[in-house]
């Protein structure tokens, strides 16, 4: 996923949905030079500033998308669903029989260690397992020192409006990557099939897009999981038809359990997303998103439903209050 940052108020949005604005703070606010100190990125034990921080042009990373990745969030002083996040990596790695450097502890560490080198408080940290630098062949044997990189930034995907409003997505034809070529599963540093997909989207005037698998059923949107509610019911793509297994799907269907709400994870078709009462996305960085339009067709009333407010009032209150902290 893109990481784009903000640099225009939004007078009329509520301050619960108010996105973190890169304007100068007023003098002794605690967390005043964050941004304009200049970002601090970890790369393989050491801190660097944004201009110095490079890679080989020989790491596999870059020439093959060979490595993998997480996008992570802080809220509140806390980084979210941390040991979850760094679970997934590690199940990544060793997918792909990628070897990390760092132990899982001293991971979830210098997550932390380089959002305080950055002042966070709310923000988006972007972690990265290269294969590291080798030769220009494929062979992934030659990359004897695998790199771990770690950026501690802010993030707005979606228009605030969207949060608001809900928003249209349509279907593509870039379908999802078979579990026997590249398994969705690992979060992988080579992302083309999202890409393309995504690019299929904006040419159609969309910012989201559904991908389905090989055999039609849905599978989920090109950087989020994809829910729907039908008959006071929640369903969303089994992990079996290409889903990802998404931090915040899990949240999602914990929460809606908690409040007895049924939730199902059966394979969907297109049709019945245009027949759902309501539908939204889900992911790290989107975090739940109303989708009020799909190919044309309306989607229930044509407004975020209450179950999507519902849970996402939920969702707004675990983040405040749950969480690694980061400052002691």
């Amino acid at each position: 996923m893109e990481m784009a940052t903000l640099h225009a108020p939004y007078p009329n949005t509520p301050p619960s949905l108010r996105p973190i604005l890169l304007l100068r703070p007023a003098a002794g606010f605690p967390y005043s030079d964050a941004v304009f100190a200049g970002m601090k990125i970890y790369i393989d034990g050491k801190y660097y500033d944004e201009e110095q921080a490079k890679i080989s042009v020989f790491d596999h990373g870059l020439l093959y998308g060979d490595g993998v990745f997480e996008g992570i969030r802080a809220y509140n002083s806390r980084v979210f669903r941390l040991k979850e996040h760094i679970d997934r990596l590690f199940y990544s790695a060793k997918a792909i029989l990628l070897q990390v450097p760092l132990g899982h502890r001293e991971m979830m560490q210098q997550v932390l260690e380089t959002c305080r080198q950055n002042k966070i408080r709310d923000g988006y940290i972007r972690l990265l397992v290269t294969r590291g630098a080798g030769t220009l062949g494929l062979n992934p044997n030659r990359c004897k020192n695998p790199s771990v990189i770690i950026i501690a930034d802010t993030i707005q995907l979606y228009p605030m409006e969207f949060y608001e409003n809900g928003m249209e997505i349509v279907t593509v034809a870039t379908t999802r990557n078979l579990h026997s070529a590249l398994n969705p599963a690992i979060k992988s540093l080579n992302y083309l099939n999202n890409v393309l997909a995504k690019i299929e989207a904006n040419n159609a005037g969309c910012e989201e897009a559904i991908m389905l698998n090989a055999e039609g059923f849905v599978a989920e949107c090109t950087g989020d999981n994809l829910f729907i509610v039908k008959a006071r019911q929640l369903f969303t793509p089994p992990l079996s038809a290409g889903a990802l297994y998404g931090i915040t799907r899990s949240v999602v269907i914990e929460m809606a359990r908690a409040q007895g709400v049924q939730v199902g994870e059966p394979n969907l078709t297109r049709y019945d997303l245009f027949n759902a009462d309501e539908c939204f996305l889900s992911g790290t960085g989107a975090e739940l998103i109303p989708v009020v339009k799909i190919d044309g067709r309306v989607v229930g009333t044509g407004k975020p439903g209450p179950l999507t407010r519902k849970l996402v009032q939920k969702y707004r209150a675990l983040t405040k209050s749950s969480g690694e902290p980061i400052y002691d």
